[in-house]
C-alpha cells in the first residue's frame, strides 16, 4: 500500500523518554491468556444493547495546546477497573495536560503516561481512580473477515458515538499491521474501541481512508499486551515540559500553576496560602543591603491581586508588596493562617493603572522598606521583622496574573524616560503627528454652552485622538521593527565565523514580540551549556560530549519535535521553543549548535530540502548527520535521502548535504515566518520578514519585488516607491521586468490619490 493512499486522522508524536520507570500503581497486567478470542458461536446481543453496556468504558481524551485551550479531542477505553485507559499516542498529544473525562460527567487527573509505544501509535494512561467499569481485551488475532464489531468514540465532538460494521480484511499500513474495517471514521474517533459482539476490545480506531469515507483502521488488540506486560510510566510532572519553570531558577510553593509563556511567567489556579496565595521564588541569591526587586504585572480580573513577595523564608513568612482590588498593598506573612497576615499599608494610588501592565518595585535598606509603584514612591515601612529572605512572584484568589522582567540588583534605573530623554521622546511624537490639540481643546471652550454642537466637537475629537493613537501605535511597532533590524544588520556583518546566530535567531522572534528580551534568552542558553559540561575536562572526548548533549536536551530537559501543532508560529520563535521545549527542525538545530558550539563541539547545520538537520564534524572520527527533531536521532546519507524524498519529493542532489552558512539559515527561518504569514494573508507581518530577509540579503532581487509589492498593499508607498525605482536600475534575472511596470503604473495611481 502506498503511503499517499491514506491519512493518519492526527499526526502520531514522537519518541517518549524512557527508563523513567515507576511502581505500577494499577492491577498487574493480564496474562496472554486475558486476550479472549471472539466467539462466533454464541447468540450475540443487538448492537443498542451492547453499546448501551459499553458506553460505560469509553472515555473522552482531551488536550490543551500551547495558549491553554483545547486543541484536540479523541477517545479512550478503559481496560482496567485500577485506571488504565488505552488510547492513540496521536490522541494525547505530545508534552501536554491531558483530561480525561467519564461517561458519568467526572473529569479525572491523569497521574502517569503508563505506556507509550509509537511505532503502533499506542498511549496507556493511569488515571486517578479505582472501581471503573472496565472492558476486557478480545484477541484481535480470532477475528475472521466479514465478521460484525462495533466501534465507539467521538467523532467531530459527538461524544460516544456508536456505529457498526465488519471486518473487511488485514492490512500492513506504513510496516504496521492493521485490521480493515468497513467503518467511517472520523476526526475524534480516534483511540476508540472496536468491539465483538461480546464487548470485547480486538482494537483502538486509529485512521481513515483518503478514497472513502467509510473505510477506516484500527490497531489490533494483541499489540496492546506488551505494553502491559512492561510498562515505561512517565509521571505527569516529567510529561508537562511545555512551559515548565526551570528548578534551576524557580522554586514553585504548593497550589496554583506556573509556566513560562514567550518570555513571561504566568501564575493561574488557586494557591495553598493565606488568601489562596500562590508564589514562586526566584533561585537568585539576594545581595547585601541596601538592594531592589522589581517586577513588571498584568492581571485579571480588574480586582484581582498579584506581585512581589521579598524576604521570604522560603515557605509561609514574607513580604509582600502588590495590587489588590484596585488599591496597593504592603502585607507581612508570620505564618499560615489568617492570623498571621497583618496589612502593613494600603493606598489608592493614581499611579496604578487600571488596565495593563504596572512595574512594582521594592527598595530594601537597613530599617527601611520603600515601595514604588510605576517609578513612584507611594507606601514606606520601618517594619522589621524579617531581614534576609529570597524574592519571587505571587499571586491571590482566582487571579490569572503575567510577571515579565523580574530582576533583582543593588539598584534597577527607572522603567520609564525622564528628563531629556523624555523629552526628546516627546518632542518626535508631536513632530510626526499632524495637527494640535491645544487648538481643539479652544473650539470646545468656545462651544461649550452650545449642547448639540458641543457634542459633535466632542464625537469628532474623539476619533481624531483614536487616529493619533493609532498612528503613534504604528510609530511605536515600525521604530521597534527598524530598531530589530539595525541590530540584525549588525550581527550579519559580523567577520565570517564570527556571526552570532543565537542572538540573530533571537531578533528575528523580537520581530513579533517588542517585549522579548534577548540577553535574558542568552544567558539561558549560557547556563544550559554550563551545566551540560560542568563535569568535563579540556581531555572529555568528542563522543562523550555529544552523548552529554544529547541527555540534557532530549532525555533530562524533554525538548522534542512539534508534530501535533508543527506550522505554529511559536515554533519558529526561538525564545518560545526554549521556554515551550518544542519547535520545528530549524529552531530546535540553531538551540542544538549554540549549545555544542560552547561545548567545544564542531556542529553545522545541513538544509535538507523540507526537513533542517545538523552534522557533527569531530577532526578525527567520521562526520555523522543527526536529527534533533527526532530527539537526536542519527541519520545515515540513505536515510536522509529518504527524509528529503519524503518531505519534499525533491531528486536527491550531493549538494543537499552541505553545511548552510549562518545567513542562509537565518533567511530560512524568515522563510518559514514568510509562508506562515501568507497563509494567514497577514500582510503586516509578510512585510516584516522580508524586510528583514533584505537586511541580511540586500542584493535578493525577488525579496525586494516582495517587499516593493507589500509596501503598496500596507500603504507604505514611499518605501514601494524606493524599491520599483532600485529594481528600474538593476539587471534582472529573476524577476519580470512586465510586473515591475504593472507595479509602477499601480503606483503612480495611487501617489497622485494620496496627493
Amino acid at each position: 500500500m502506498r503511503r499517499a493512499d491514506w491519512t493518519v486522522v492526527v499526526i502520531a508524536t514522537g519518541w517518549l523518554t524512557t527508563g523513567l520507570m515507576l511502581g505500577a500503581t494499577a492491577a498487574d497486567p493480564p496474562p496472554a491468556s486475558a486476550l479472549l478470542p471472539a466467539n462466533r458461536n454464541t447468540t450475540f446481543r443487538s448492537v443498542a444493547e451492547l453499546a448501551a453496556e459499553a458506553r460505560k468504558s469509553v472515555v473522552v481524551i482531551e488536550f490543551q495546546g500551547r495558549d491553554g485551550d483545547r486543541q484536540g479531542l479523541g477517545s479512550g477505553v478503559i481496560i482496567d477497573e485500577a485506571g488504565l485507559v488505552a488510547t492513540n499516542l496521536h490522541v494525547i498529544g505530545e508534552a501536554r495536560p491531558i483530561l480525561v473525562r467519564l461517561h458519568d460527567g467526572r473529569q479525572l487527573e491523569v497521574k502517569a503516561i503508563y505506556a507509550t509505544e509509537r511505532d503502533q501509535d499506542l498511549a496507556i494512561l493511569q488515571i486517578d481512580a479505582a472501581g471503573l467499569p472496565a472492558l476486557p481485551l478480545g484477541n484481535s488475532d480470532s477475528l475472521v473477515d466479514g465478521q460484525q464489531v462495533v466501534a465507539i468514540g467521538n467523532p467531530l465532538g459527538l461524544e460516544r458515538s456508536v456505529v457498526s460494521g465488519v471486518l473487511s480484511g488485514r492490512r500492513d499500513v506504513d510496516g504496521r499491521e492493521m485490521l480493515q474495517l468497513a467503518i467511517p471514521i472520523e476526526r475524534g474517533n480516534s483511540g476508540g474501541p472496536l468491539l465483538d459482539m461480546d464487548g470485547r476490545v480486538h482494537g483502538l480506531l486509529t485512521l481513515k481512508s483518503q478514497q472513502t469515507d467509510n473505510l477506516g483502521f484500527a490497531v489490533p488488540s494483541k499489540a496492546i499486551l506488551p505494553l502491559l506486560k512492561q510498562p515505561n510510566p512517565i509521571p505527569m510532572d516529567r510529561w508537562l515540559t511545555i512551559g515548565v519553570l526551570d528548578p534551576v531558577d524557580w522554586t514553585v510553593l504548593p497550589g496554583g500553576r506556573w509556566r513560562q509563556r514567550a518570555g513571561r511567567i504566568v501564575g493561574e489556579g488557586r494557591g495553598a496560602g493565606i488568601g489562596a496565595r500562590a508564589m514562586c521564588l526566584s533561585t537568585e541569591p539576594t545581595p547585601e543591603l541596601p538592594y531592589e526587586v522589581a517586577v513588571t504585572v498584568r492581571y485579571e480580573p480588574a480586582e484581582g491581586a498579584a506581585g512581589l513577595v521579598f524576604l521570604s523564608d522560603g515557605g509561609d513568612r514574607h513580604y509582600g508588596f502588590y495590587p489588590s482590588n484596585g488599591e496597593l498593598r504592603l502585607s507581612r506573612f508570620d505564618g499560615p493562617d489568617v492570623y498571621a497576615w497583618t496589612v502593613l499599608q494600603q493606598i489608592r494610588s493614581p499611579h496604578l493603572k487600571k488596565a495593563g501592565w504596572n512595574t512594582l518595585k521594592v527598595r530594601l535598606e537597613q530599617g527601611r522598606i520603600a515601595c514604588y509603584v510605576n517609578d513612584h514612591l507611594v507606601i514606606e515601612s520601618a517594619d522589621a521583622a524579617f531581614t534576609r529572605g529570597r524574592a519571587g512572584l505571587c499571586k491571590f484568589r482566582q487571579t490569572e496574573a503575567e510577571f515579565k522582567g523580574f530582576r533583582i540588583a543593588a539598584e534597577i534605573p527607572l522603567s520609564h524616560p525622564t528628563g531629556e530623554v523624555a523629552g526628546r521622546v516627546q518632542t518626535a511624537m508631536t513632530e510626526w503627528l499632524d495637527g494640535d490639540r491645544q487648538q481643539g481643546m479652544k473650539v470646545v471652550q468656545r462651544l461649550a454652552n452650545e449642547p448639540a454642537t458641543s457634542l459633535i466637537l466632542l464625537q469628532d475629537e474623539a476619533e481624531r485622538l483614536e487616529q493619533r493613537a493609532e498612528k503613534l501605535r504604528r510609530l511605536a511597532t515600525d521604530v521597534h521593527h527598524q530598531q530589530t533590524l539595525n541590530e540584525i544588520s549588525r550581527i550579519v556583518e559580523a567577520e565570517p565565523g564570527k556571526l552570532d546566530l543565537l542572538r540573530a535567531a533571537l531578533l528575528i522572534a523580537r520581530l513579533d514580540n517588542p517585549e522579548l528580551d534577548v540577553d535574558d534568552y542568552v544567558q539561558s542558553v549560557d547556563r544550559m551549556a554550563a551545566r551540560i559540561g560542568r563535569d568535563w575536562s579540556d581531555a572529555t572526548p568528542a563522543p562523550e560530549r555529544l552523548a552529554g548533549l544529547n541527555r540534557y536536551l532530549f532525555a533530562e530537559q524533554g525538548y522534542h519535535g512539534s508534530r501535533m501543532d508543527y506550522h505554529n508560529r511559536s515554533n519558529s520563535y526561538l525564545n518560545e521553543v526554549i521556554d515551550d521545549r518544542e519547535g520545528m527542525p530549524i529552531t530546535l538545530a540553531v538551540l542544538y549548535m549554540e549549545l555544542a558550539r560552547r561545548l567545544n563541539l564542531p556542529v553545522v547545520g545541513v538544509g535538507l530540502p523540507g526537513h533542517f538537520v545538523v552534522r557533527h564534524e569531530p577532526a578525527n572520527d567520521p562526520q555523522q548527520l543527526i536529527d534533533v527533531f527526532e530527539r537526536g536521532k542519527l541519520l545515515s546519507r540513505d536515510e536522509a535521502i529518504q527524509r528529503v524524498r519524503e518531505y519534499s519529493g525533491a531528486p536527491w542532489e550531493d549538494r543537499y548535504l552541505e553545511a548552510m552558512p549562518p545567513k542562509a539559515i537565518l533567511i530560512r527561518m524568515l522563510r518559514n515566518l514568510f509562508n506562515t504569514a501568507r497563509e494567514e494573508e497577514n500582510s503586516e507581518r509578510m512585510y516584516r520578514y522580508t524586510d528583514a530577509v533584505l537586511a541580511i540579503s540586500p542584493d535578493s532581487e525577488q525579496d525586494r519585488f516582495f517587499r516593493a509589492v507589500l509596501a503598496y498593499q500596507t500603504q507604505r508607498l514611499a518605501q514601494s516607491r524606493q524599491d520599483v525605482n532600485w529594481l528600474l536600475q538593476h539587471p534582472l534575472e529573476n524577476v519580470s521586468a512586465a510586473a515591475i511596470e504593472d507595479l509602477a503604473r499601480a503606483l503612480s495611481r495611487a501617489e497622485g490619490t494620496s496627493e
